[in-house]
């Protein structure tokens, strides 16, 4: 879409929302406590004087602010209520239906009783549907015990994970994640490593966006989402310690312990985290060499690897804020985490001709060490105008990666008598990579007149990475510089944007909200080297430069028939960006024959996003989606037939379409609850890999669910699961697979603690196998992990204090710069 197009578009949208709109009463107000401060999820509720019948009801935002649109003519009564706080009810009030009434700013007082022991036990939904998002409350599901970020999200409505670990949403891949707001540092692998290493015990809440507002970076093909962690709201001290131990095929522990200490204008909070992990996963290929001319099978290719992934992961935060004044907050929060890890891959691999009959093997055995150090500082500005929500937020980032990854490669030869052919040989590497992030934003929001609001913002990202990739290799008992295989990699980006949204509501039952968001992208990469030319090692030096301007709108528009029926429809233009290690080139081998290659001529994808989402009374929503990738990012198998290797690269393969259909519920009746969720998509894809015209396309569902039971005196179970049909992920095409897990949670020691039990994966189904097929590839897989396990989990709460409803933000400004690291997990 052409930027004259879209800037036309989002003028016809103010134009529109201008002239529909007329005068709507609205009633306004914040809330806060006695120290001034803005209280979010503060329960406000409009009631007629004359019954105190209910009329509508909200929550207050996190400036504390809220807002009742399309009033009618009347006397009506405010009643305000929170956890912690005295409840409180205006005196009956006319608002007449032409105006906008300010109720000015409210103040709650705690309760008297101050709680020595302070224990807060919820009756959440696991799903709760709002209007921009779906949220997922960790704690409601039992199963959760024992679990990992990773496994929790695979069982979110409309995620899947895949062989590797990655994450997508709705059957698109290029999703980003964020911890709190803030980037969960890693992509790819990585990623999926330290997630698995995010004890579930720390989570609260998973927010899934399938098209955030320009607010937020552009980048993520396929949306948001956004994982939080527990936090307190209490003056005095907080501290929760949990401990917990998985069995697997080997067994894994993990330790966490979370403080908070409130008391005057200051407030201090951090978290110190350790588990250990090692896992087990049984790879085979089964692969088909082909003639590229006459597509005739050359040879056959069958290998079996066992591979054992031992983690350690130690992380650490400690952050403060300082209330300089009523109306003044700044804060500062350090992150880090030292996570070593060492892997070992044992692979066999046969090689027949056509008709089966063996003609070679080799034996590859694989050792790397990795060490992943990450140190990130933020300091953060808050400051609220008036009682209307007039606020200005800035932010600052730093964020530095060390990473060191050696690797051992080790190949013996036999014939087809098991009988050694050739010299073995090994190959060593040394990958180290530095990564330097710096960022800065501020954001602004002004509200208007009849409920309208302005926001606006600006940031900037600075990324400068090096990756010196040095191999070697020992032939013949002679250590010699590889130099075909190493590389000295250096990538620098910078990249500028400025946002602004509107929303108003523009009748009784009808609101909007339009975003526009400009971003530019300056980068340069570098490759230094050798080649072999003319019986010679060679130096090359070679550069690319990419500088690109993009225009991305969002739109949104909610229409609230009745008190049954509500309606949205939203679109959004997005971008993906491919991830730093993604453009080096340097070679990374999981044997002599397998390896995986960056890909620096990479470029970004985007794509456009609509969807259109009905809810009934509250408990059952209906969303149709359609999505158009252009340039999409994937992840492809290509084969040198002649030196029987195949390597594994990311590339702009193709366009994808999709059309869907997600349909979610969830009933409580008594001590029973239980949720439905059903996502149907179809993706088409078409493109050309490796030279070869590829058109791939395939309808999917995916069903999750879960039933739940409370018991008295707090005692909670569920069992919960999914299963998948066979689908396309990207070009792979994967079996059906699914999974079903229990989960009891009992408290105990008066409530101070809690222990809970899970069984994941209870049928051992969760088993990805599938096959890709395109040009002169022909391969099947199958994949085994280490996903039944039987888990249990100890927390113990103590604290002393009152609660404060403040929601003060504990978020960064160094968003997607940071999930595009494809590193720093534990490996």
């Amino acid at each position: 879409m052409k930027k004259h197009t879209l800037l036309l578009i989002f003028s016809l949208f103010l134009l529109v929302i201008n002239t529909l709109a007329q005068n709507v009463a609205s009633i306004t107000g914040s809330v806060t406590d006695e120290a001034q401060q803005p209280l979010k999820g503060i329960s406000v509720s409009l009631l007629r004087s004359t019954d105190s019948s209910l009329v509508k009801a909200e929550l207050t935002d996190q400036q504390g602010f809220f807002s009742f649109q399309g009033i009618a003519a009347g006397s009506y009564l405010v009643q305000l209520s929170g956890f912690g706080f005295v409840k409180k009810t205006t005196q009956p009030v006319f608002f007449p239906a032409t105006e906008t009434t300010s109720l000015g700013s409210i103040k709650l007082v705690p309760e008297v009783k101050t709680l020595k022991e302070l224990v807060v036990t919820g009756n959440k939904p696991l799903f709760e549907q709002k209007p921009d998002k779906l949220v997922v409350n960790v704690e409601a599901a039992a199963s959760n015990a024992g679990a990992n970020a990773l496994e929790i999200l695979e069982k979110s409505p409309g995620i899947t994970v895949d062989k590797d670990g990655n994450v997508s949403l709705k059957g698109k891949a290029g999703v980003q994640i964020f911890i709190d707001g803030k980037p969960a540092y890693l992509s790819g692998a990585d990623l999926a490593n330290y997630l698995r290493n995010l004890q579930g015990t720390q989570l609260e809440q998973i927010e899934i966006m399938t098209n955030p507002p320009a607010k937020f970076d552009a980048a993520g093909n396929s949306g948001i989402i956004n994982i939080r962690t527990k936090k307190t709201r209490q003056f005095g001290y907080n501290i929760s310690a949990t401990t917990g131990y998985t069995q697997g095929i080997y067994g894994r522990n993990n330790q966490n312990i979370t403080f908070n200490y409130r008391k005057n204008k200051v407030n201090l909070f951090g978290t110190l985290s350790r588990g250990e992990r090692t896992m087990q996963n049984v790879l085979t290929i089964d692969r088909k060499f082909l003639e590229p001319g006459t597509k005739n099978v050359v040879f056959l290719f069958d290998q079996s690897s066992v591979m054992n992934n031992q983690n350690t992961s130690n992380n650490a935060k400690l952050g403060a804020d300082f209330y300089l004044s009523k109306k003044t907050t700044v804060g500062a929060v350090v992150n880090g985490f030292y996570n070593p890890g060492r892997f070992t891959n044992n692979s066999d691999i046969s090689r027949s001709l056509p008709t089966n009959e063996l003609f070679g093997k080799t034996d590859a055995l694989s050792r790397s060490t990795s060490l992943w150090q990450n140190f990130s500082a933020n300091t953060n500005f808050r400051h609220v105008f008036d009682s209307t929500g007039r606020e200005l937020t800035a932010d600052l980032d730093y964020i530095h990666y060390n990473a060191g990854n050696t690797q051992n490669l080790s190949n013996y030869y036999f014939n087809a008598a098991g009988q050694p052919n050739r010299k073995a040989d090994t190959l060593l590497g040394n990958l180290p990579m530095l990564i330097h992030i710096y960022t800065g934003k501020a954001d602004y929001v002004h509200p208007l007149k009849k409920g309208a609001k302005l926001e606006a913002g600006a940031k900037f990202a600075f990324v400068n990475s090096d990756a010196n990739a040095v191999y070697d290799t020992v032939h013949n008992g002679q250590l010699m510089r590889d130099y075909g295989r190493s590389n000295h990699f250096t990538y620098r980006e910078q990249i500028n944007a400025a946002y602004v949204t509107y929303s108003r509501p523009v009748s009784k039952k009808l609101s909007a909200q339009l975003g526009l968001r400009l971003e530019n992208t300056s980068a340069r990469g570098r490759s230094k080297g050798k080649v072999y030319r003319n019986n010679a090692w060679v130096d090359f030096d070679t550069t690319f430069t990419l500088n690109y301007t993009q225009l991305f709108p969002t739109a949104y528009l909610q229409y609230n028939a009745s008190e049954k029926h509500s309606w949205v429809i939203n679109y959004g233009r997005r971008i993906r960006r491919p991830d730093y290690e993604s453009l080096n080139p340097f070679v990374e081998f999981l044997d002599i024959y397998t390896f995986e290659q960056g890909n620096p001529n990479l470029r970004p994808q985007f794509s456009h996003n609509v969807e259109l989402s009905h809810t009934y009374k509250g408990f059952l929503t209906t969303t149709l989606n359609y999505t158009n990738t252009n340039n999409i990012i994937q992840q492809v198998l290509e084969q040198n037939t002649e030196r029987q290797e195949t390597f594994v690269k990311q590339a702009n393969i193709a366009n994808q379409r999709q059309l869907g259909i997600a349909v979610s519920a969830f009933k409580r009746i008594k001590n029973w609850s239980g949720n439905v969720y059903l996502n149907v998509y179809d993706n088409k894809f078409e493109g050309v890999i490796n030279g070869s015209p590829v058109t791939l396309s395939a309808t999917t569902a995916v069903v999750s669910g879960s039933l739940s039971y409370k018991f008295k005196k707090g005692i909670a179970t569920d069992l919960n699961g999914f299963f998948r049909t066979p689908g396309y992920e990207g070009v792979f095409n994967i079996q059906q697979f699914g999974s079903v897990n229990w989960g009891m949670s009992v408290p105990v020691l008066k409530t101070k603690g809690t222990v809970r039990v899970s069984v994941r994966d209870i049928f051992w189904t969760q088993r990805p196998a599938g096959s890709i097929k395109y040009g002169d590839v022909n391969a099947a897989f199958r994949n085994i992990n280490d996903s039944r396990t039987v888990g249990v989990s100890f927390t113990y709460r103590f604290s002393k204090g009152k609660v404060n409803g403040n929601g003060k933000r504990k978020t960064s400004g160094a968003d997607e710069e940071q999930n595009r690291v494809k590193g720093g997990g534990d490996n």
